[in-house]
């Protein structure tokens, strides 16, 4: 079986997670500055064997769009041009950078460690990741 890759894409940086060949274990893969995500993604998928991305999908309270949804379709559009062999799919990413906080106090990380934005974003894209594998 082929990976999967769940991406949290944020303006300045963005969270990526990656499940093992078994797709049973979702882990944090990296974070990466946006504007260096396309080109990360070809290479990293020239060299792992990826079958899906999972891009998570921000949405309101009440299932309404988030703003932030403005600045993924355009992503999504280079992203599929760009890798078209590999399909997306979404997931509703609602509470995610939340919960990802509350792992890291869970998991015991001090409170300038918790500050790290970019661990955030891994985490996040890691609980995308795991919804997903979730509901197949």
């Amino acid at each position: 079986m082929a990976r999967i890759l769940a991406i949290d894409f944020g303006k300045v940086r963005t969270g990526l997670a990656i499940t093992d060949e078994l797709q049973i274990i979702a882990s944090g893969l990296t974070t990466v500055n946006t504007k260096e995500l396309i080109p990360f993604l070809k290479d990293y998928v020239a060299k792992e064997n990826v079958e899906l991305f999972v891009v998570g999908e921000p949405k309101q309270m009440d299932a309404t769009a988030s703003e932030s949804e403005a600045l993924i379709i355009p992503f999504l559009e280079k992203l599929t041009k760009a890798i078209p062999q590999i399909p997306v799919t979404r997931v509703d990413e609602r509470f995610t950078s939340k919960m990802a906080f509350q792992t890291m106090i869970d998991g015991g990380l001090k409170k300038n460690q918790r500050k790290n934005k970019a661990l955030i974003d891994e985490i996040s894209a890691t609980l995308i990741l795991q919804s997903y594998l979730y509901s197949k």
